[in-house]
């Protein structure tokens, strides 16, 4: 399995400095390669405090200078937010500068405040996002752009710097609505999960979603990546209280950025999903959701936490994990003592367990 390290840097209810945030999570992502991660994660987020990294291809940037192997990967780029002749240039030249190393990640945005601040109509996501993803990853096996959609309209643009190799295989997207699912297997993306109800319902959309990319694609897709928010300690009491405190909380900050607990989702287009969760929160209470999002993280002792993922794995067949160690205003020296122990105990047995991908492609 390849280990992963996600960076969101969140300082939701402003309890922190933004600027200590930073130097958190450089501090931790500087650590990753020396300590056997794979590769290293950033999420777009604009003008609050639920995550602050606006440009997730600049944090990118700025480590992919201060290591050598790890890959480099968008957890996502939300490209209705985005010219995207500048996303396929950015990608590459982040590909150029680290010698093959980035992972397209792509998303379609949710939150209102980010589309309304931005100007742009949150209704026409869906469509931007189908059309500017196909444009990108087209653009990135020929080496230019082009397109007459619905929305995006390119001439053709080449990109430079020119492409270094292909992007198949290294191209995901984030999906949570089982729609969603079904385009990104259409347009050939990998899945990058967040959980956010029971695996064993996951499951039933990625089997969905694989049949439909073996029939559009004829060969199956890779396996997908599954990105927990985790907590690691010896002790098995002390690592549930964080857990309680730090991933409900983290889940509050999720319902109250995207709004989930209005009515607001029911009247956009592309977004009828999202509005039947915020039915689900309604009826079961905000508190209760946030504890069952706790429930499908990664949480616990060394063996307890390697036992989740192991779980996980059987459930969903994912092939990465990515580790999310700082989240709502927990205490940086927590989050970092969780960190190197997990990187200590748990790391190095994820690592031996089978290649997924590579069972898939012998089968």
């Amino acid at each position: 399995m390849k280990v992963g390290l996600s960076c969101i840097f969140q300082n939701p209810w402003n309890n922190l400095n933004d600027h200590d945030v930073y130097q958190h999570e450089v501090r931790i992502a500087s650590q990753a390669e020396a300590l056997g991660y794979d590769s290293i994660w950033g999420v777009e987020h604009h003008f609050t405090g639920y995550t602050m990294c606006p440009d997730v291809i600049q944090w990118l940037s700025f480590m992919a200078g201060k290591t050598e192997k790890v890959e480099l990967g968008s957890m996502a780029v939300i490209l209705p937010w985005h010219d995207p002749v500048r996303v396929a240039e950015q990608f590459s030249m982040l590909d150029n500068l680290s010698n093959g190393r980035s992972i397209i990640g792509f998303g379609r945005g949710l939150a209102r405040v980010e589309f309304d601040t931005f100007g742009l109509n949150q209704s026409d996501a869906r469509e931007t996002f189908m059309e500017s993803a196909k444009m990108v990853l087209e653009g990135l096996e020929k080496g230019y752009c082009e397109l007459d959609g619905e929305l995006v309209k390119q001439p053709k643009a080449p990109i430079r710097p020119a492409p270094i190799k292909s992007f198949k295989g290294r191209s995901y997207a984030a999906s949570m609505s089982p729609d969603s699912i079904l385009g990104m297997a259409e347009l050939g993306l990998g899945l990058l999960l967040i959980p956010h109800k029971p695996w064993e319902e996951v499951a039933v959309d990625i089997a969905r979603y694989s049949e439909l990319f073996n029939k559009v694609h004829g060969t199956n897709p890779p396996a997908p990546l599954a990105a927990c928010w985790t907590y690691c300690h010896e002790d098995e009491n002390v690592a549930k209280e964080a857990a309680y405190k730090y991933m409900t909380g983290y889940w509050q900050s999720v319902i109250d950025h995207y709004e989930m607990n209005q009515d607001y989702f029911k009247k956009r287009k592309g977004y009828e999903y999202y509005g039947d969760m915020s039915d689900v929160i309604n009826d079961v209470g905000r508190d209760t959701i946030a504890e069952m999002f706790m429930s499908l993280q990664v949480w616990g002792t060394p063996e307890q936490c390697y036992q989740k993922i192991v779980d996980i794995q059987s459930k969903i067949g994912n092939n990465g994990f990515n580790g999310v160690f700082s989240y709502a205003d927990m205490p940086f020296d927590m989050a970092e003592d969780s960190f190197k122990l997990f990187s200590k105990e748990v790391l190095p047995r994820l690592k031996k367990l089978p290649d997924i991908d590579a069972l898939n492609n012998a089968a």
